[in-house]
């Protein structure tokens, strides 16, 4: 654990979290900042800077997590695709995103770019209690 990683915080419970899944290697939660509703990222719960490092069990863990939610994501939000992602540009953390896709530009940098190329503009906060909601019903949806 890095003690100033937000993400290290969050997998050792020192943070809270809209959490989906957790087993003792990683932990699946929702996005603050959705780019749609239902936006989950999946993280190594030990710190890996970026994905290309993780251990090959360990990378694999987090996309067949990934795949259960998105699973999840296509039956409650009737999409036809859902996106899977690795960044850690802006929490150097390896984490995935998952996105249910309603439109094909969903997941396109331009969501981040309102305030000019040069800058990062975050999505609105969701609500607390959208993604309480959320959370629960993602859950129960899981499958294998």
């Amino acid at each position: 654990m890095q003690h100033d990683c937000l993400f290290c915080k969050i997998a050792s419970g020192a943070l809270p979290c809209h959490k989906i899944h957790e087993d003792a290697h990683i932990l699946a939660f929702l996005d603050l900042h959705p780019i749609r509703a239902g936006h989950a990222l999946v993280i190594p719960k030990a710190h890996f800077t970026w994905f290309e490092d993780l251990p090959q069990d360990l990378a694999a863990r987090v996309t067949f997590c990934a795949q259960k939610i998105a699973r999840a994501q296509k039956l409650i939000y009737q999409v036809p695709r859902v996106s899977m992602f690795f960044t850690g540009i802006h929490v150097p953390h390896a984490h995935a995103h998952v996105v249910p896709m309603h439109h094909m530009h969903d997941v396109t940098s331009a969501a981040y770019l309102q305030d000019g190329p040069g800058a990062f503009s975050a999505p609105p906060r969701a609500d607390a209690q959208e993604l309480v909601d959320i959370a629960n019903t993602i859950s129960e949806h899981l499958i294998n």
